[in-house]
């Protein structure tokens, strides 16, 4: 597939369900994990315009940054600290409205007001997390964790 994003206005839903063909497509034959993920991340960045879209990957006992797009972020989370650390401990998708009433988040951007993490599972066992910053309270919701899990689930 061409290297292009073929940017689709209109409701959430619309948007997912027209950039999700086009990152098959991206993934389509690569197996490679760091391509695979930064145009993932670049793909959804693009589509969404989102503050910070970005993986932290399972090293040993910790999260460690792997591709993102927006401004620099932090490169190390511990199992359970923050949204990031959350999800992964939990092993579920979490949706944070305002991340200053989240107990223990990690404040990488003073900017970022909203959060979705998302595990990324390989075998059963979680290796990531996709991580989605927004500046705006309340951004995310239903629609983004369907969508975003079934995103992740693409990566071969």
């Amino acid at each position: 597939m061409a290297e292009d994003l073929s940017i689709h206005k209109g409701s959430k839903q619309e948007q997912y369900e027209s950039l999700i063909p086009q990152i098959q497509g991206l993934l389509q034959g690569e197996n490679n994990l760091i391509a695979n993920l930064a145009n993932l991340s670049a793909a959804l960045k693009e589509q969404f315009n989102w503050w910070w879209v970005g993986f932290y990957w399972v090293h040993e006992d910790e999260l460690v940054l792997g591709p993102f797009q927006g401004p620099v972020a932090c490169t190390r989370i511990k199992k359970g600290r923050g949204v990031c650390g959350g999800a992964w401990e939990q092993g579920k998708t979490l949706v944070v409205e305002d991340v200053e009433k989240f107990p223990g988040h990690i404040a990488c951007s003073s900017a970022s007001k909203s959060e979705i993490v998302v595990p990324v599972f390989k075998n059963g066992n979680i290796v990531g997390v996709l991580d989605v910053d927004s500046e705006f309270i309340a951004h995310f919701d239903e629609t983004d964790r369907v969508y975003l899990e079934k995103i992740v689930g693409l990566l071969p």
